[in-house]
């Protein structure tokens, strides 16, 4: 093993994630050329050019983007392991670090934030949004603490310490004023043939209906994909289609929208928090994840 000091990699970790000598130097408190040295210094023992330096900006190089990626983890597991020092067995202080995507966060998360923030006003509450796939990203890099996920979910794996949360069904949802269907029930190859609007495939939403269509030998070509369910809403509200929604976003107004009837049983699916078994829970989280009721 290297002998090479934590500082260096805590220099080079800063500069790789601003890709600024200047800025890495505001955040460490340091000088600029106290940044660079360290650079040199760390580039010298590993014997590898870890940037591309040029007058407007600077690049990692392939070495460098290979380093960051053991590194990040490594930093983030170091500044929570201090926090929760820090924090010590109280709650008055400290951070609650939470991946979920922007629908989950808006229909399901709210109220456990707001009650946790009148409970724990002391605590930082740091909120990252992200697709439910991307969310587990996050929390193999450290940057969160715990995700609110989809589930299934094709990055979760049994390495995951996974808790069910609720059960859901998905819909798929018309406005009454331009697709006067509100007595049929369809098949998925008749669906086929109408406009369907839903997540993009970056999504577990439309991992999980591309899925559904092949295991019938179907294939889904949708009229429109997003990235937001009260996107999918509104353009369904107008016409333009058949939205695929999780049922906790159906809207609880009064509107022209209405629950096309399937043939087929569409399977539940399920919210789950998650989080890494290997890696120690803060106060904060074990104090969040208490709000849920598992299955």
């Amino acid at each position: 093993m290297m002998d090479v000091n934590y500082e260096l990699y805590k220099v080079f970790y800063y500069v790789a994630v601003t890709l600024s000598f200047s800025e890495a130097s505001k955040q460490l408190f340091i000088s600029q050329s106290a940044v660079s040295q360290s650079i040199k210094v760390l580039e010298k023992k590993l014997n590898q050019h870890l940037f591309i330096r040029s007058t407007k900006k600077v690049q990692l190089t392939t070495e460098g983007e290979i380093l960051l990626r053991h590194i990040e983890p490594a930093i983030h597991l170091i500044q929570r392991g201090e926090n929760q020092l820090l924090e010590a067995d109280s709650l008055n202080g400290g951070q609650l670090r939470i991946g979920a995507s922007d629908t989950i966060c808006r229909y399901f998360l709210v109220p456990f934030l707001n009650r946790f923030h009148k409970e724990f006003p002391n605590v930082h509450i740091k909120v990252t949004n992200q697709t439910s796939i991307k969310c587990v990203d996050l929390l193999e890099s450290g940057q969160v603490d715990l995700i609110v996920t989809n589930f299934p979910n094709s990055g979760l794996g049994p390495s995951h310490n996974i808790k069910i949360i609720k059960e859901f069904r998905d819909a798929f949802i018309a406005s009454k004023t331009y697709f006067d269907y509100e007595n049929y029930q369809f098949t998925l190859k008749e669906l086929q043939k109408l406009p369907i609007l839903m997540l993009d495939r970056k999504s577990t939403t439309s991992e999980f209906l591309h899925n559904l269509f092949q295991q019938q030998q179907l294939d889904l070509v949708p009229e429109i994909e997003l990235s937001s369910n009260d996107l999918l809403i509104d353009l369904a509200h107008i016409g333009l289609g058949i939205a695929f929604i999780p049922d906790y976003c159906l809207p609880h107004k009064p509107t022209d929208l209405y629950q096309l009837q399937i043939k087929e049983n569409l399977p539940a699916r399920k919210l789950v928090a998650v989080y890494k078994p290997n890696v120690p829970v803060s106060h904060a989280t074990k104090q969040f994840i208490g709000y849920f009721e598992f299955d």
